[in-house]
């Protein structure tokens, strides 16, 4: 049954990989630290629960590269989200170094016969448990150790960027993005996740090399042995694998994390009401997004009460990111802005039309999906200067 989970996990990133990584660019991210960690999951029951030479002399070693990586992907998707447009620039291949150097550092045992290696494999892991391999440079106890202080420090350093990042928005704009209380719980439960399996496996490796200890009157033997860390580890994966999918706007990328900036220029506002065009972007959208704005609006989707910017992005196929900077560089008004127009705009058409004369203000204001009949008010008196009332008896003497 263990063998599911990273089958799970591995699934659950080729469809990251696939079919969402258009949709938000922080997702090949995801997609790739996802893939390494259930990867080194299923490499770590090759190793140790198939009993096959075949798979504990592929299994050995060859993958320790990926280990290196997971810490930072992590923070490659942390900053990615973070950072809207911001490109992939030379300094953040330095994080790599790292992985890089295990490769060269593992070339001893790597460039054996597979026969060879098969050997070494299933004497080490079956029969003495002595993890005394070749290496350049360095020992293969230093290796183990590394790579769970890697990760455990680079979740450390991925909250780090995250709340560093929030204090600089707090500072530039005053305020917080609205999305701020779901990915700040999707960014810390991942790296939790990270923080415990990092723990897990440094009390793992130090029992393994004989500097045992005792918690809570319990052996470290007892507690990290190889069953329960596969267990732990495993768990750990399968637990963020299926945590992701109870945060779909995460999941689908219909996720900003921007700074809606409220603009009270009247000349922007007359501006936003004019048609633009749009240069095709790099997500492959080809036609003008006015287009495909007025077809989606003919459906009036906008008198939902629970219309939203993550709504509209699903519907659309659209990242939030980029319909957010369409409204705020392009058109220079914010979502809520806009949707509030719209609304405003589609009942005085009822009124024109002498379908607003048999119902209530408040029974108009629901029908507009307005959630109170005083925001209503407010927001119409703000656009047309003066109230509902006044301007069906307006319509009415005409």
């Amino acid at each position: 049954m263990e063998i599911l989970v990273p089958i799970f996990g591995i699934f659950t990133s080729f469809i990251l990989l696939y079919y969402l990584s258009a949709l938000n660019r922080s997702n090949i991210f995801l997609a790739l630290f996802f893939l390494c960690c259930n990867l080194i999951v299923l490499v770590y029951y090759g190793l140790h629960f198939t009993h096959n030479l075949f798979w504990e002399g592929f299994c050995f070693i060859h993958f320790l590269p990926l280990s290196f990586l997971l810490g930072p992907l992590l923070f490659y998707y942390v900053k990615s989200t973070l950072a809207d447009g911001e490109k992939f620039s030379k300094w953040d291949f330095l994080h790599l170094i790292p992985a890089v150097l295990m490769i060269f550092v593992s070339l001893p045992f790597t460039t054996l016969p597979f026969d060879e290696k098969s050997r070494i494999a299933h004497e080490i892991v079956e029969i003495t448990d002595n993890y005394n391999v070749k290496f350049n440079w360095v020992s293969f106890e230093f290796i183990l150790f590394a790579r769970s202080v890697h990760l455990f420090l680079y979740s450390i350093f991925a909250i780090g960027y995250f709340f560093w990042s929030k204090q600089q928005l707090l500072k530039k704009y005053n305020a917080i993005p609205s999305n701020n209380p779901i990915i700040q719980r999707w960014f810390l439960t991942l790296a939790l996740i990270q923080i415990i399996i990092a723990c897990n496996s440094i009390g793992h490796m130090t029992t393994l090399y004989g500097h045992g200890f005792t918690i809570f009157n319990m052996k470290s033997s007892d507690i990290f042995n190889d069953k329960y860390y596969f267990r732990i580890c495993g768990g750990g994966f399968f637990i963020q694998n299926f945590i992701l999918f109870l945060f779909p706007k995460v999941l689908y990328g219909n996720i900003s994390y921007t700074v809606e900036v409220k603009n009270e220029n009247i000349f922007q506002e007359i501006k936003s009401n004019m048609a633009k065009k749009l240069k095709p972007s790099s997500i492959g959208i080809e036609s003008d997004l006015d287009v495909i704005l007025e077809e989606y609006l003919n459906q009036l989707p906008f008198i939902n009460k629970g219309f939203s910017l993550s709504q509209m992005s699903f519907d659309l196929k659209i990242p939030e990111r980029f319909l957010s900077n369409y409204f705020n560089k392009e058109l220079a008004i914010t979502f809520s802005e806009w949707k509030k127009n719209l609304r405003i705009d589609y009942v005085c058409k009822l009124i024109e039309e002498g379908n607003a004369k048999n119902i209530t203000i408040e029974a108009i204001s629901t029908n507009a999906g307005f959630v109170s009949r005083s925001k209503f008010i407010d927001a119409f008196k703000e656009r047309k200067g003066v109230t509902p009332s006044a301007f069906i008896k307006s319509q009415a003497t005409t």
